[in-house]
């Protein structure tokens, strides 16, 4: 039995600033530090249930996480490996469950001061069949496209409830509520406690694939229009005005590689 854990650093307790969030600006050890926490109880829960457990750091240059404080046997994917995957790159048929630890809230909504999808500065928003795509959507329906089930997400709120709009069977805990350019957070070992015993109860639990559609009408809304041009000679997709583009694919898979090159990501 294997476990898939992918994880970010935008959702983990405490985290409030971008600054945080980044090589070398204020209160970014302590942030890698507590998602390397919250991934290390991810990790404990499914090893204690018999899974082998391959961790993706997923934030940034995917260099945050410290492995030496991860349980003895996880494994740990360092750095990008160019291809759709992005986030998921690991994962594949093989794996029985998948998990998001430190998810965070779509770009476009007001659920978190960190509140983006990608990259910050390049998309105003992204809309899969009419709702505000994050990051755990596009990553769900990846694993969903190797026929891996998502089953436990941690992250802020707006994020946990998302999720539960997609894939109502998921279960979530919440690390921090968002108000504004705030954050509402639990207590850091609250919060390792409760994703250890969250992980425990999604293995244990029951949980189908995420539903599939039978095709995803994805609307990117780019910052800057030259952006939007270059997207649209992507074969099918279509610009619907000066910043936005559409595209329509027929499978979870179809719509990451769409995704990969539209957005040069």
């Amino acid at each position: 039995m294997k476990v898939f854990i992918s994880a970010d650093i935008e959702g983990v307790t405490g985290v409030t600033s971008w600054c945080e969030t980044r090589y070398g600006g204020q209160g970014y050890e302590s942030a890698c530090k507590q998602m390397t926490l919250e991934v290390a109880a991810a990790c404990r829960a499914a090893m204690k249930l018999g899974y082998e457990v391959v961790v993706k750091d997923g934030h940034e240059d995917a260099l945050n996480i410290d492995m030496e404080q991860l349980p003895e046997g996880a494994q740990l994917i360092r750095g990008w490996m160019t291809s759709p995957a992005s986030m998921m790159g690991g994962l594949d048929e093989s794996f029985d469950a998948a998990i998001y630890i430190g998810y965070h809230s779509p770009e476009g909504s007001d659920t978190s001061p960190l509140a983006h999808t990608i990259e910050h500065d390049l998309f105003n928003w992204i809309k899969i069949n009419g709702e505000l795509a994050s990051e755990f959507l596009l990553n769900a329906l990846w694993a969903t496209a190797h026929k891996v089930t998502s089953v436990f997400i941690s992250g802020d709120a707006g994020i946990c409830e998302l999720a539960k709009k997609s894939h109502p069977e998921i279960y979530t805990v919440v690390t921090k509520k968002g108000i504004g350019n705030a954050t509402w957070n639990i207590h850091p070992k609250e919060a390792i406690a409760n994703i250890e015993k969250g992980v425990e109860k999604a293995l244990k639990a029951q949980i189908g694939l995420m539903p599939i559609e039978k095709e995803y009408n994805m609307i990117i809304n780019f910052k800057e229009h030259q952006n939007a041009r270059r997207s649209s000679w992507y074969p099918g997709a279509r610009q619907i005005d000066s910043n936005t583009v559409e595209y329509i694919a027929k499978t979870p898979w179809e719509l990451s590689v769409a995704h990969m090159f539209m957005t040069g990501i």
